[in-house]
């Protein structure tokens, strides 16, 4: 039939980073450059219901980003790619089940600080796919003097609260750093943001 036989793809992976729900593997053995895959994902209450996943048809890299195409983010759900050159095709592989609600992995939330006569106001914004702004992130946030061990902290802010500091007392560098929070079946956080250090009531 002039077919080649394709192997399956390898390590096939659902995993979560940065509030998105990833599929990713590795080309199988002696793939020729231009082969594509195609990914379909079935939720555990509708077993061997294979769902398309449009964006991820035919294509040329090796993940899937499935988090919009979700039917819940509370149900347990897995997928399966295939390579295809030409007229050939590799067997489907399967991943492991996951889901969103409680395998999301958090990514630090970026820092705004708005700096005023006598106060700042912090905010923090998170990369959240648009699917996803309906939970409840929220974030701790951190404030210390440069050098200083001593950390203020302000804990349980929801992502659209400013936090706003009176900085009447403060002299000096000041940094702030802050992390995600969410709650599912256990409170998870990110790691904290890179620090932002500002100078204040800098009399010079």
């Amino acid at each position: 039939s002039g077919r080649v036989q394709l192997l399956p793809p390898q390590n096939v992976t659902l995993l979560s980073k940065d509030f998105a729900m990833i599929l990713t593997w590795a080309p199988g053995e002696g793939y020729p450059p231009d082969v594509t895959y195609t990914v379909r994902y079935e939720s555990q209450d509708r077993l061997d219901k294979w769902m398309k996943v449009p964006h991820c048809k035919n294509i040329p890299r090796s993940f899937c980003n499935l988090t919009c195409a979700l039917s819940s983010f509370y149900v347990k759900v897995r997928a399966r790619v295939k390579a295809v050159w030409g007229q050939s095709q590799s067997p489907w592989v399967k991943s492991q089940f996951k889901d969103y609600y409680s395998d999301v992995e958090l990514a630090p939330p970026v820092l705004t600080l708005n700096i005023r006569e006598n106060s700042i106001h912090v905010s923090a914004s998170f990369p959240l796919p648009a699917c996803v702004e309906s939970l409840t992130w929220k974030y701790d946030l951190n404030l210390w003097e440069a050098g200083s061990e001593d950390k203020k902290k302000y804990e349980g802010y929801f992502r659209k609260d400013t936090v706003t500091i009176n900085t009447t007392a403060l002299r000096g560098n000041y940094c702030f750093s802050a992390r995600a929070l969410y709650e599912s079946i256990s409170l998870k956080h990110s790691e904290f943001s890179q620090p932002v250090c500002v100078l204040l009531n800098h009399k010079g």
